[in-house]
Order: C-alpha cells, then structure tokens, then sequence
C-alpha cells in the first residue's frame, strides 16, 4: 500500500514496486489519475487497487481500507508517503491554514494509516513500514520551521513504531531525501512554477525513482535486516541548508 501515490516518490514507488512483482493498492485523493496510473500498471501485468481518499480524514481512510476484498487486506508493506510543504515564511508570519494541512497530513495521515494497517501485521507477526521522511527532519532551516518540524516527527514516530513492534517480525524504515525534483515545490510555492524551478537550479537534483530504489531495496531486505534510516541526498547537498550550485 503506498499512500499518495499519484506523483513524485509514490509513484516513483509505485513503478518501481510494480517492477518488483508485487501487487499493488494506490491511494491519493486524484481518482482520475489513479486510474491512469491503475491502467498503465496492469498493461505490464502488475495486479492494482485504488482507493480514493484524504489522508487527513478518517472516517474516510477507515472506511476505504475496511472496503478491500478479503484477498487484499493482508498489507505487506505499507509505504507512508502522502505528505507536502506548504510556504516559506518565518515563523512568526506563516500560513495558519499551511500549517494545517501540513499536520494533518504529514504527521496526524502517517498515524491514521499506522494506526489503521499495522495491527494486522503484529497480528500475522510480519510486514514492513516505510515512512518517506526528509533530511528537513534533520535539523531546521530558512523558512521550513513548521515543514521541518513535521519531517522530525516522521522520523521519531518511526524510531518509536521500531521501539514498539520490536518483539514482532515487523520492520520499520524511514528515508529521509535530500533534494528530490518532484512536483513538490511547485506544490510548496502554490503554484509558482519559477519560483519552485530555482529550488533545482545549478544542481543535479535527485528523482522520485532514486528514492523508490532504496524503497525496493529496504523492503526486499533478508528477514533478519532491518534498514532502520537512510539518508539520500543529490551529489552537490552536504545537509538541507548546504547545497553547492554550479
């Protein structure tokens, strides 16, 4: 199951999973592109679900993963990706409403979907939790106060899942990515298509399919690796703050 899976890193996870072999339930709030990626997967003969909903709502989410057939309520892997950054104002001058949304989603969707997939795989004593994090986690930086802060908290409600499911054949890994040229920033400056081309500009940018390899890798693992944190950034970035432009 990956979350948000209609660009960037969930749909670079998407195909990269497809790839893999494995049977695959989408989620995203975009039916229509669900769809489209629905029928592009299973015109290479991956088997594909989609379910229709927001994060941030619950009722919603429980609803639709209370609504798999009996055959594919078994997750293997969940793949908590759904997230987004919103502005890059001070502190002291953000968006009440960036901030909202970047909470409910980022951290308040990652427990709803925890909470709701999770159980079942300490009930069956195996699965794999893959929380899509960020080196913003790391350590703040201009502007990404509340961003960053929600970054920190994927990473320490996957420290405390790991904690939690030790006893348990549960795995949990959490990737942090660097600069990854997604539709994120387009998404981060609402809209602002030059603003958020400067953000990759006078560097080699990762991509989403970058991060889905170590996704792949992580989840393929043998029974007894646990990759608990990685860390991806492009060549050119030391830190969220460092980047060398060319």
């Amino acid at each position: 199951m990956i979350t948000g899976a209609t660009s960037g890193i969930g749909l670079g996870c998407a195909r990269k999973f497809a790839e893999n072999g494995d049977r695959l339930i989408l989620t995203g709030r975009n039916g229509g592109r669900l769809a489209e990626i629905q029928k592009e997967l299973e015109a290479k003969g991956t088997e594909v679900i989609t379910l229709v909903f927001d994060v941030r709502k619950r009722e919603e989410a429980e609803k639709c993963i209370n609504s798999l057939p009996q055959e594919w309520q078994e997750i293997d892997v969940l793949v908590n990706n759904a997230g987004l950054a919103l502005g890059l104002e001070p502190e002291y001058e953000g968006s009440w409403d960036d901030w909202e949304e970047m909470i409910e989603t980022n951290i308040k969707g990652l427990l709803r979907m925890t909470r709701l997939v999770v159980p079942g795989m300490v009930e069956r004593n195996r699965g794999h939790v893959i929380n899509i994090g960020s080196v913003a986690g790391d350590a703040a930086y201009a502007g990404g106060n509340v961003y960053c802060a929600t970054k920190a908290a994927v990473k320490v409600l996957g420290d405390g899942l790991r904690i939690d499911v030790a006893n348990t054949a549960v795995r949990v890994t959490t990737l942090k990515p660097g600069l990854v040229e997604t539709n994120f920033s387009n998404v981060r400056f609402h809209g602002d298509k030059e603003r958020a081309a400067g953000v990759y500009r006078g560097i080699k940018p990762l991509t989403a399919d970058d991060i889905a390899d170590v996704a792949v890798y992580a989840a393929n693992a043998p029974e007894h690796v646990q990759i608990a944190e990685v860390l991806i950034l492009a060549t050119h970035q030391a830190s969220g703050s460092v980047i060398v432009r060319k």
